[in-house]
């Protein structure tokens, strides 16, 4: 364990770790501004390349060395053990600093931010205590023995929305494989970002396992290219994935690519309206819009739409844009003015393709700092839409009528994403049945589902591979096999 660095548990940072060590970086100082206030809540540093190779390095020699890869599993596992006990402790201030510098609601902060990174650190311990990185296969031949050898150093970059979840869903596995990893929160949010270094600090990792570098996209970049990298584990949207997995395959480096959504809420014709208003509030503006698993399409049946239309517009008028350090509020503000700028461009393109709005659709009254935009629902939308092809990343949602479940699912289906859908039924066994017919990696049954104990990721343009489950831990490991000779 390095000594603590002399800002620990400000908000005001001068370092970042590398090495086992807080350090200066090479780069400059940036601010973090509360997208809600507009306030200046703290600063980091913003890191460079000369910094990434310095990471690199260090995360190599760790790697080749085997202070880390040499270690049993079950001496891996103390080490997480005592992060997971230091992360708890530190989970309300986690949950108030993801709020200062992203704007999630604190009430959602507390029951999800911290939550869902606490819940995958603790899953990955306990997965690596009964996965079996070494397997005796059966052969038609020579019986095989089948080794799981940790794949060596990742490059982690995660973005603002999820910043907790989102990073521990590439450090824990990595870390329980034999990895080491250099870290790349996003600056939006860099400063949990170096809390999440303190806490494995803290817990003695020894010197070189993980390093945390805050960065922009051209340090990012920079990272992702390094010759040292053996595995990308890259979280965000489509168009940078892309570019990620251009980088990648110049040199056949392994990556994992979760990235953005356009997901359908199938609401069958059978559906319970408080069930599915309850639900849908949750699911389709959740984090304040600002979620890749949004169900942003809702499909509807035509013979109960104007039903559906009524009750979903009162839940919408009904929920409480505003202050995101308020437990009542819903939807706070969004994470900067270049995100709100987007959205509002979605929601005039909308109208001129078209649409209507039956609510929202412009900025909300009495709130004129801050980069809010009112939940918004349009009608009279179709499939072809760009407001139902393209990725918003905001509180926005289009309701598109459909006739019998054959064309509901061929309408949820007719994207250039899958990452996530949803069934709303009164009949659990024929929800089921209508989910195994959608093409996306993650199937919601009225709200429920959604385990990150199981394989997370998409078909198609939102991503290649998968984060979490047992899928999330093979990830970071290359299998190779040795015959199990008889003497």
């Amino acid at each position: 364990m390095s000594s603590r660095p002399s800002d620990r548990g400000s908000r005001e940072r001068d370092t970042i770790y590398i090495d086992g060590a807080w350090v200066a970086s090479t780069g400059p100082r940036r601010d973090v501004v509360s997208p809600a206030t507009l306030e200046v809540v703290g600063y980091a540093p913003d890191g460079t390349a000369e910094d990434m190779d310095r990471a690199v390095a260090a995360a190599r020699r760790a790697f080749d060395d085997g202070s880390w890869s040499g270690l049993a599993v079950a001496d891996r596992l103390q080490y997480l053990e005592r992060a997971a006990k230091l992360y708890a402790e530190r989970s309300g201030e986690l949950a108030e600093l993801i709020t200062a510098e992203m704007g999630s609601p604190i009430t959602f902060s507390r029951n999800s931010q911290g939550p869902i990174a606490q819940h995958i650190l603790n899953y990955f311990i306990e997965l690596g205590k009964t996965f079996e990185f070494e397997q005796h296969r059966t052969a038609l031949s020579t019986p095989a023995l089948v080794v799981h050898d940790p794949v060596g150093v990742v490059a982690a970059i995660a973005p603002w929305n999820y910043p907790q979840a989102l990073l521990l869903m590439k450090i824990a596995p990595a870390l329980v494989a034999g990895c080491t990893v250099v870290a790349k929160p996003s600056p939006e949010t860099a400063i949990d970002g170096l809390v999440l270094a303190e806490v494995f600090d803290e817990a003695g990792l020894p010197p070189g396992v993980l390093n945390v570098v805050p960065a922009d996209r051209e340090a990012g970049e920079h990272l992702i290219s390094h010759r040292g990298v053996d595995r990308v584990s890259f979280t965000g949207s489509t168009a940078a994935g892309a570019r990620i997995a251009e980088i990648c395959g110049r040199d056949l480096r392994r990556c994992t690519l979760e990235l953005g959504g356009k997901s359908a809420a199938l609401v069958l014709d059978d559906f319970d309206v408080a069930v599915t208003m309850e639900g849908l509030k949750d699911v389709a503006f959740r984090n304040s819009g600002q979620t890749c698993t949004n169900q942003t399409r809702i499909l509807v049946p035509r013979s109960r739409f104007d039903e559906f239309t009524a009750a979903f517009v009162g839940m919408v008028s009904s929920m409480v844009v505003g202050d995101p350090t308020d437990p009542s509020t819903d939807v706070g503000p969004m994470v900067s003015a270049r995100q709100r700028d987007r959205i509002e461009n979605y929601i005039a393109i909308g109208r001129q393709e078209g649409a209507q709005i039956l609510v929202g659709g412009g900025r909300p009254d009495g709130l004129d700092v801050g980069w809010y935009v009112q939940p918004t629902v349009f009608t009279g939308v179709t499939n072809s839409m760009r407001i139902a092809r393209e990725e918003i990343f905001g509180p926005v949602v289009g309701l598109i009528p459909y006739g019998d479940d054959a064309e509901g699912i061929a309408i949820a289906n007719d994207s250039e994403y899958g990452l996530a859908a949803s069934v709303w039924s009164a009949d659990a066994q024929r929800a089921v049945q209508v989910g195994k017919r959608l093409s996306a990696g993650m199937i919601l049954l009225n709200g429920q589902g959604g385990s990150f104990d199981a394989p997370f990721g998409g078909f198609r343009q939102s991503g290649i591979g998968r984060e979490c489950g047992v899928e999330g831990l093979l990830a970071y490991t290359e299998a190779k096999q040795l015959p199990l000779l008889t003497t």
